[in-house]
């Protein structure tokens, strides 16, 4: 049951609409595991697949500081940027990692005819609820 109660609330806090990405089209994201670590009192795993259609992406965000964040782009191509640092296009099989309470200002498909997908592994307080807030709140 918490299970369920903190994929569905993971799932509420991440789900992109598109008019909050402008007219961008909205990504799917779904959380694919969500495990404490035994050795590693108060933290968990989450994994979250974050999944682009053709021009996809979402709006900008801030993670929560006690969050790090390995990703892997698994399917096409992914246009990141954070903290200020330039965009950059990671293709498939590429990884990058955000450090605890980045902010998130580019995370979107670098294609307008293919689709893309990433893996984002989340360590995180176990007891946190939100694994993002968008601009503005």
């Amino acid at each position: 049951m918490l299970k369920r109660f903190l994929s569905a609330a993971a799932f509420a806090a991440l789900t992109i609409t598109a008019a909050s990405a402008g007219d961008r089209p909205a990504g799917k994201v779904t959380v694919v595991f969500d495990h404490p670590l035994p050795n590693v009192p108060g933290k968990s795993m989450r994994g979250v697949l974050v999944e682009y259609g053709p021009g996809g992406g979402s709006p900008a965000h801030t993670h929560p500081k006690s969050a790090f964040i390995y990703a892997t782009v698994i399917e096409g191509a992914i246009r990141s940027g954070v903290n200020g640092s330039p965009e950059k296009v990671y293709q498939a099989g590429e990884n990058f990692y955000e450090e605890p309470g980045s902010h998130h200002e580019v995370s979107a498909n670098a294609s307008d005819t293919e689709p893309a997908r990433l893996l984002a592994v989340f360590v995180v307080d176990t007891d946190e609820k939100e694994l993002v807030t968008p601009d503005g709140q």
